[in-house]
């Protein structure tokens, strides 16, 4: 009978019987499978924890000097610069205004008194007509009158002998034009529609 036989031979029988190899090799390779995961996680980890602690210093760097700018730049100040740069830019705008219309009614002062002072040349010393190559005819002074009454005054060159040099003032717009006539670029109906159009 099997009770009759004793443990140990009885267990060393039944281990026999039990095929446990593959089992422990299985065992094996997990516990070594397992292993070799926890190294990858643990090394994993490591770098994980390497790159979050770059990240923070980048972030502390970067943060420091965020704060630096922020301190350093005031939007007040900004925006009281800004302010103050626009009214001086309309300032200024409105001086050269100024100095353009000035300067146009200047130009226009100095034209009237070039033609009194040509009107007085003409008249003379007694207040008689007389020029460089004698008295002007009288047809000629009254177009000289005419053409002043609609603004236009004809001056003299340089020299003083050849009436070239015309100026065109318009009042109501407060132009002034200066042209220097010479028929051989333009014809006198090309200088008349000029004038016309500028009164």
């Amino acid at each position: 009978m099997l009770l009759e036989d004793p443990p140990s031979q009885l267990i060393s029988h039944t281990i026999q019987n039990f095929n446990i190899l593959p089992d422990k090799t299985c065992v094996s390779r997990i516990s070594e499978s397992l292993s070799t995961l926890q190294q990858a996680r643990d090394l994993r980890l490591r770098e994980a924890e390497s790159s979050l602690k770059r990240l923070s210093r980048q972030l502390s760097t970067l943060s420091s000097q965020h704060q630096e700018l922020v301190s350093s730049h005031s939007s007040s100040a900004h925006a009281s610069q800004i302010s103050k740069l626009d009214t001086q830019k309309f300032r200024v705008a409105k001086n050269v205004s100024d100095l353009e219309m000035e300067t146009e009614r200047l130009q226009t002062q100095l034209a009237e008194f070039n033609a009194r002072l040509e009107e007085l040349e003409m008249q003379g010393v007694d207040g008689e007509d007389s020029g460089t190559g004698g008295q002007l005819d009288d047809e000629v002074l009254l177009r000289l009158k005419v053409y002043r009454s609609l603004g236009i005054e004809i001056e003299r060159d340089g020299k003083g002998d050849t009436w070239n040099k015309v100026v065109v003032r318009n009042d109501r717009r407060g132009d002034v034009h200066v042209v220097n006539v010479d028929n051989r670029k333009f014809s006198r109906f090309w200088y008349a529609n000029y004038f016309w159009d500028n009164l």
